[in-house]
C-alpha cells in the first residue's frame, strides 16, 4: 500500500521520473533506492524527500510553527494510524474529530502532506464505517471530504460517500 501511496504522491507533485522502490521487513516499509547515496527508508522519510525534491517546501508547512505540526502528524500517520487495531479506530476518530472542529487541514491554512499522507492512512479505516459512524464524526467526514476531492490526491484510492446531508437533526424534532 505504502508503494502506491508514494507513487500517487509523485504524480501529485508532479516528479516526471518515476523513483525505483522497494521494501524492508515483515511491515513492508518502503524504501527508496537513491542514486546519490544510501537508500532512504520510511514513509515519511521518503515522501519528504518526495516534496523537496518536487520543490514543494510549502507542503511541509510554511512557518516554523507548519512546519513542526507537519512533522507531528507525520509521526502520528506512522505512529498511531498505521498500527491501529479495530478498538483503536474509535479513539482515533473520535480524537481527530475533536482536533479538527475548527479546522480545515491538519497544519495552518493550506493543504500540507500530513493532509495527503493522514488521508491515506485513515482510507481504509472510514471504508469500514457505516454511515451512521460516519455522521458521529461529523468533522472528520468533513475533512477527509474535502481532502479526497483535493486535486490530484486521490489517484489509487476509491471515493468513498461520507456525508449526507441531515435535513433534520435530533435537536429540531
Amino acid at each position: 500500500m505504502a508503494l502506491r501511496e508514494l507513487s500517487s504522491l509523485e504524480k501529485y507533485l508532479g516528479l516526471k521520473k518515476p523513483n525505483k522502490y522497494s521494501t524492508q521487513g515483515d511491515k513492508k516499509v518502503p524504501v527508496l533506492q537513491n542514486n546519490n547515496g544510501p537508500p532512504l527508508v520510511g514513509l515519511v522519510t521518503v515522501a519528504c524527500h518526495l516534496v523537496k525534491q518536487a520543490q514543494r517546501p510549502e507542503l511541509l508547512g510554511d512557518s516554523a510553527e507548519n512546519r513542526a505540526v507537519v512533522q507531528q502528524w507525520l509521526e502520528y500517520r506512522v505512529s498511531k494510524l498505521d498500527v491501529c487495531t479495530k478498538e483503536d479506530v474509535k479513539t482515533i476518530l473520535k480524537d481527530l474529530n475533536l482536533y479538527l472542529q475548527d479546522k480545515v487541514y491538519l497544519a495552518g491554512n493550506h493543504f500540507t502532506l500530513a493532509d495527503a499522507l493522514v488521508y491515506n492512512g485513515i482510507h481504509p479505516k472510514i471504508v469500514d464505517l457505516a454511515v451512521q459512524e460516519k455522521e458521529q464524526y461529523v468533522n472528520v467526514t468533513r475533512w477527509f471530504d474535502h481532502i479526497q476531492h483535493y486535486p490530484g490526491v486521490r489517484h489509487h484510492l476509491p471515493p468513498i460517500v461520507v456525508l449526507r446531508n441531515r435535513i433534520y437533526t435530533s435537536r429540531h424534532h
